[in-house]
């Protein structure tokens, strides 16, 4: 009578652990499609690219002093 309990409750107990009371997850798969811009080789390196923006940086300073010193007449 013992072997006869304890192989119900081992029964039991793998039935128990191979199936779930949860609900099955369902997964969604999403796809984003991107487009990516490719930039041209510039010839100019990263140094004149950056000496180009302070020089424009300047003039615009040097513009606006000059219109301030044209303006005292």
């Amino acid at each position: 009578m013992k072997k006869f309990s304890l192989g119900i409750c081992l029964t039991f107990l793998a039935l128990a652990f191979t199936t779930s009371c949860r609900e099955e997850t369902k997964t969604k798969e999403v796809v984003k499609e991107v487009e990516v811009e490719k930039e041209t080789k510039e010839e100019k390196g990263i140094l004149e690219r950056t000496g180009e923006k302070i020089d424009n940086e300047v003039d615009k300073e040097v513009n606006e002093e000059i219109d301030k010193i044209g303006d005292d007449k």
